[in-house]
């Protein structure tokens, strides 16, 4: 684009203040683009009432400058604050982490910052704790993870507050019953496990050991329904005997890989309804003597960093939990409407940890 004398004249007052580390205002930045205060906060706040041509001009004034907006300046000025909040209860570190994460990358420079709040919801006081949080950081907005994602009471209190939220379950907000309506990120964890347990089935596999999630987590039943919908295809079903209940842990996955492990007539293949508790199995097959896979093939879920990281590489269905964290965090700061929903498949990804039983039996 060609500037006007006067227009590279402002570039290089602005370029100016970031070399000498000045602190810039926004009413710099307006004096500099020859632009009111109201056009500068616009044009920050990405308002759709500004010209192509003045919101380059400004911008490019901005990023000279290396101005960047302060949240709580904004907030005293549109009298809300540019937080968004991340509520959860969760014991699964790597899924919160990577929801984080994702989160942040979408709110890098939009002006909004994370505030993370874990919470106990076996607490008493819990949505209390939840609205006064919410309340007293005047937040723009709310993401929320499950199982409080689940909490009817929950919702009601943030609905009563007036603030924007989006959950993220496993289950469709109009599937459950009553229906619960909200703006909501769906994961379809039920198709990644039954690709799980056809490709089990595939190997030639019929022993097939299953170690469930936290039974107060939606996706713990989303993942057990797929992968049993999987079995049944092929005439299959899981045997009581060869399963067993865990909480999404690390030892949880251990403790269920002995017990089914340490059975006379043990499985010849195991999911896990979790990377962490996968690598509890892991453990307890070394501690018995079985090789992965030759012994034993292990299927998984969530495809966290983790299952690359093992030895042998293993399998496990990929939830796309970054790119629902972008979308979450995208949603949120746009505030979304009841209705609005965004459905995210699963997929099953093949590693070292799962071989034909014919070829280890």
């Amino acid at each position: 684009m060609n500037r006007t004398a006067q227009q590279l004249r402002a570039l290089d007052e602005a370029e100016h203040l970031k070399v000498t580390h000045q602190k810039v205002t926004i009413n710099e930045i307006a004096k500099l683009s020859g632009v009111s205060k109201k056009t500068v906060s616009r044009i920050i706040n990405k308002a759709d009432s500004v010209s192509v041509g003045t919101r380059e001009w400004v911008e490019a004034v901005i990023e000279a400058a290396g101005f960047s907006p302060d949240p709580v300046a904004r907030g005293l000025a549109f009298r809300r604050s540019y937080l968004v909040g991340l509520i959860y209860d969760n014991p699964n570190a790597q899924y919160v982490v990577t929801m984080q994460t994702g989160i942040l990358e979408q709110l890098r420079g939009s002006g909004f910052e994370l505030l993370v709040h874990p919470c106990d919801s076996a607490s008493a006081s819990y949505i209390d704790d939840i609205s006064a949080f919410v309340t007293r950081q005047k937040l723009a907005g709310v993401i929320i993870l499950p199982p409080v994602a689940e909490d009817r009471a929950l919702i009601q209190s943030l609905k009563n507050a007036d603030v924007p939220f989006v959950r993220i379950s496993a289950r469709r907000g109009e599937m459950l019953n009553p229906p619960m309506i909200t703006p909501q990120i769906v994961s379809l964890d039920a198709i990644g496990c039954a690709q799980a347990a056809e490709h089990l089935v595939s190997l030639g596999h019929t022993k097939i050991g299953f170690i469930g999630g936290n039974p107060n987590y939606p996706s713990a039943h989303a993942r057990r329904s797929g992968f049993v919908e999987g079995l049944k295809r092929h005439g299959l079903e899981i045997a009581k005997h060869l399963e067993y209940g865990g909480d999404y842990s690390f030892d949880s996955g251990y403790k269920a890989g002995l017990a089914l492990l340490g059975q006379s007539s043990r499985p010849t293949a195991i999911f896990c309804s979790n990377d962490e508790m996968s690598a509890g199995v892991y453990k307890a097959a070394y501690e018995i003597g079985l090789v992965i896979p030759r012994d034993l093939s292990v299927v998984s879920f969530d495809d966290a960093p983790l299952a690359s990281r093992l030895t042998p590489g293993l399998s496990s269905v990929r939830l796309p939990i970054s790119k629902m964290a972008k979308q979450a965090a995208l949603s949120v700061t746009q505030s979304p409407r009841d209705a609005e929903t965004h459905v995210f498949d699963s997929h099953l990804v093949v590693r070292q940890s799962t071989q034909n039983r014919l070829v280890s039996n």
